[in-house]
């Protein structure tokens, strides 16, 4: 018995101690990007447009990019990982089919991002003939996505209790009416809470943007709305340099006297739009969760 809880109690410290070195490492490296960046922590930068060999360039269309990019590949991305997800979770009966199904969406979600831009340039770029654009890296992006997206849509309905798809049944509902009315409101919490996370992630993307996306943009004129015209900022078949990739470029090949300034100011915005994506989805969250459960804050 003794030795029993001595053992608990040295796994516990153990624990601890990892736990607690995470969240150091954590709180270093963000510190450090927020400390290198911070002299560019001001509205001029983040809606300002960049300059060429000279100093003072922001990041507005960069930000803008990165942001209709993640706007594009969930609108793609959603609906597919959902219906994934409600039919494995709902339809899908133990046996090849099945097996075949789940052993595509592992083998999807282990292939490295610079291979499915790899893909996107061959399929999303070359073949359609529409060259670098903001709708090849989303496609690109949502490919990267989905098996993410699939994952949570089902175990967000898995965990639905079995409680309230019965009471449902009992009532007299089929099936279909069952999810899309009692099962999909109830997993909304969950659901919310992981895709807006995932949006974190697409917005942090640049290995797979390099090869779709493009390294460069059009000046973009947000006067026009116009989402046929090239300098449109909504135009989804133009090359667009994302947030991450403009780091990434700076940082290699930047010829502005303070592009090592730009890029740490570039990563720490980066690093924060990933926290706001986070903080957001987590409030969101409680908000859906607390409404759907009937209580009160």
């Amino acid at each position: 018995m003794l030795k029993s809880k001595t053992a608990d109690r040295l796994a516990t410290v153990v624990l601890y101690i990892i736990a607690s070195g995470i969240i150091l490492l954590l709180l270093s490296f963000v510190g450090y990007l927020l400390y290198q960046g911070r002299e560019r922590l001001n509205l001029h930068f983040i809606i300002s447009s960049p300059v060429f060999m000279k100093e003072g360039g922001g990041i507005g269309p960069q930000l803008f990019n990165s942001l209709y990019i993640v706007f594009l590949s969930m609108i793609i991305t959603v609906p597919i990982g959902l219906a994934a997800g409600v039919y494995l979770s709902e339809y899908s009966k133990p046996g090849k089919v099945t097996d075949i199904i789940r052993f595509c969406i592992e083998a999807l979600a282990s292939l490295p991002s610079i291979v499915i831009g790899l893909f996107g340039l061959l399929v999303f770029v070359s073949m359609t003939g529409w060259g670098y654009t903001l709708f090849s890296g989303a496609l690109a992006v949502a490919v990267l996505n989905l098996p993410v997206i699939t994952r949570i849509s089902e175990d967000a309905i898995r965990n639905v209790p079995d409680t309230v798809k019965e009471a449902s049944l009992a009532m007299g509902a089929t099936h279909w009416q069952t999810i899309y009315k009692v099962i999909i409101p109830t997993a909304l919490p969950a659901l919310v809470t992981g895709l807006i996370m995932t949006s974190g992630r697409v917005f942090g993307e640049a290995a797979a943007l390099l090869y779709t996306a493009g390294m460069s943009s059009p000046n973009l004129n947000f006067d026009d709305w116009n989402p046929f015209h090239i300098r449109s900022p909504l135009n989804p078949f133009r090359p667009a340099e994302t947030l991450a990739v403009y780091i990434w470029k700076v940082n290699s090949e930047g010829l502005a006297p303070d592009a090592r300034q730009i890029a740490d100011g570039a990563s720490a915005i980066l690093i924060i739009f990933v926290f706001i994506f986070n903080i957001v989805s987590r409030f969101l969250g409680r908000v859906l969760s607390t409404k759907f459960a009937g209580r009160k804050n």
